[in-house]
């Protein structure tokens, strides 16, 4: 069958090149971006182009500052490990490997976190991530890079897995990180600096993007962009994005698969995310065809149903999936098109179903994030 999936919008950048470009710039060499001293890439994680918009009123200096064509597309799955992979890589999921929130190690049943469970399950830092980070090839080329971000965040293997080569800085709020960025940016010439903003996304997550909360934590971003496009030098260039936007799922959204459900016949684990599942079987293709058409005939109204081998035809993990990679990735994978997201209801830890905030499908909500640029990078 011929998959009729999004198209994204044609003036929007791939995340995947942001921080490449961003090198191109530093070195004499610009192309996106204006020449500068010095760069700061801010990730504001969870902030959707489409969520800033709706909320313009409360982040009036950001979306004061972004253009219509200030866009980028996000990496599939929508989710942070295989976004800030990609974003810290250049490349795609079929290339890195970090291929959901949840995915298969091959030879197993075992679907770990890839943002949390580099340690509980024994991911190796400098193997199941298989790119090179950016920053290491900047630190063999003798040149600065720097991460501000959360000291809980220093030592985890998923920060070895991308973000090694570079110097970390411990800031415990966004305001000192900020503050930290701008004094490595003026001190160092030629550094990169990367921010991490995660406080909107965990608001997201727990109380949805459309809450008081999630408006007054934007406020607190947007006053800190600000802050900082004050703090920073005329050449320092700055750019703000994100890793994914976000659609809210109250429970009554929330699709429950249960024991004896159809839908998991012949599926032997589930992993992924809520809004886009990837289903494995121990059977073979065949399997995985019949799969894919039980959850057509039930969901295929609102979701997209793929086969492992459409989605990789498709494109959706980049132009090339390594050998390797490709047994990560499932034998079916879903998709949600509507606002629903899928849990397994045979687990007995539901926390995950507390959360409101949602992402990792197509949608534009979540695929499509913000590019804005500001000083030496702002637009003439």
């Amino acid at each position: 069958m011929r998959l009729s999936l999004p198209v994204d919008p044609p003036t929007a950048r791939s995340l995947t090149g942001v921080v490449p470009q961003i090198m191109r710039s530093l070195e004499g060499d610009p192309d996106w971006f204006p020449a500068a001293r010095s760069a700061i890439v801010v990730v504001v994680d969870g902030l959707g182009r489409a969520n800033l918009t709706a909320r313009a009123g409360h982040a009036r200096f950001l979306t004061g500052h972004m253009g219509k064509k200030d866009a980028a597309r996000t990496v599939f799955p929508a989710t942070t490990a295989t976004a800030l992979t990609s974003l810290l890589t250049g490349t795609r999921a079929g290339e890195h490997g970090i291929v959901g929130y949840r995915g298969l190690v091959p030879g197993t049943l075992r679907a770990p976190n890839q943002l949390k469970g580099w340690e509980t399950d024994g991911l190796d830092p400098l193997t199941w991530q298989r790119a090179q980070p950016l920053f290491e090839r900047r630190a063999e080329a003798g040149l600065p890079s720097f991460v501000v971000s959360k000291g809980t965040y220093r030592t985890t293997g998923f920060t070895r897995a991308i973000q090694r080569g570079a110097t970390f800085a411990d800031a415990a709020t966004p305001d000192e990180r900020i503050e930290t960025a701008a004094s490595l940016a003026a001190d160092h010439p030629g550094a990169l600096v990367y921010v991490y903003l995660p406080e909107l996304d965990t608001v997201g997550h727990a109380q949805g993007w459309e809450s008081d909360a999630w408006i007054a934590g934007l406020e607190r971003v947007d006053a800190a962009i600000r802050r900082l496009a004050e703090l920073s030098g005329a050449g320092t260039g700055i750019v703000v994005t994100a890793d994914h936007g976000m659609v809210d799922v109250p429970a009554h959204r929330q699709v429950l698969l249960g024991a004896g459900d159809l839908l998991l016949d012949e599926v032997h684990l589930v992993a992924g995310e809520p809004r886009l599942l990837q289903l494995y079987t121990t059977q073979g293709e065949a399997a995985a065809e019949r799969i894919a058409a039980r959850w057509r005939d039930s969901e295929g109204e609102r979701s997209w149903v793929m086969t492992r081998q459409e989605a990789v035809a498709a494109g959706l993990y980049g132009p090339r999936v390594d050998a390797e990679v490709l047994p990560r990735i499932g034998d079916v994978l879903v998709a949600a098109r509507a606002a629903i997201a899928y849990y397994d209801d045979r687990l007995a830890d539901k926390k995950s179903q507390r959360m409101i905030g949602q992402h990792g499908s197509l949608t534009d909500q979540e695929r499509i994030v913000p590019l804005i640029r500001l000083g030496a990078f702002a637009a003439p």
